[in-house]
């Protein structure tokens, strides 16, 4: 399937992510580049938009984005793309790493209720969301320390284990 990998990143962990899926299906792959770049202006909830992409989205049968959600919240970054190609994107995988845990994923802060957003937004063009929490990587003594989340970034050091086999196992229904 003819598939574009678009992603956001800040701090690297999507990046990463992003650079496995489209190395795993050999595909396009650009960043979303904001217009203005600034965690505090999310927090007051400014947005200045993207800047247009260089690869026509439209031309793709799939997109997966890939990007991160921030205390509950469906970025600006990505919310911006989301919004002006729309009508262009044919189907849809959202992808995130993030930093809610699976058991926590419907609580305020949870990647599920971001999903189910997306999900509305995008309707029957999102085909498959999933989440690959940064707890995943981390010792079992510091699963519950949130400066050790906000620390740790995936790398090829310490994609291993569990988070590895989610990987493998979301490639085989992407593939």
């Amino acid at each position: 399937m003819n598939t574009i990998v678009v992603y956001y990143s800040r701090k690297g962990s999507n990046k990463f992510l992003a650079e496995k899926i489209a190395s795993h299906l050999s595909c396009e792959m650009e960043a979303i580049r904001p217009r203005v770049d600034a965690f505090f202006l999310f927090l007051m909830k400014v947005h200045f938009g993207i800047r247009p992409l260089k690869h026509p989205v439209g031309v793709y049968e799939r997109v997966i984005l890939v990007g991160p959600i921030w205390m509950g919240r469906f970025v600006p970054p990505l919310r911006s793309f989301v919004n002006k190609y729309l009508n262009q994107i044919n189907r849809m995988v959202f992808v995130t790493c993030c930093g809610s845990t699976y058991a926590r994923k419907d609580e305020k802060f949870g990647h599920g209720l971001v999903f189910e957003e997306v999900k509305r937004i995008m309707g029957d063009k999102l085909v498959l969301t999933q989440a690959f929490p940064v707890g995943l990587v981390l010792p079992d003594d510091q699963k519950e320390d949130p400066g050790a989340f906000m620390k740790t970034h995936l790398n090829d050091g310490n994609f291993k284990g569990e988070i590895a086999d989610r990987f493998d196992k979301f490639m085989d229904k992407v593939a």
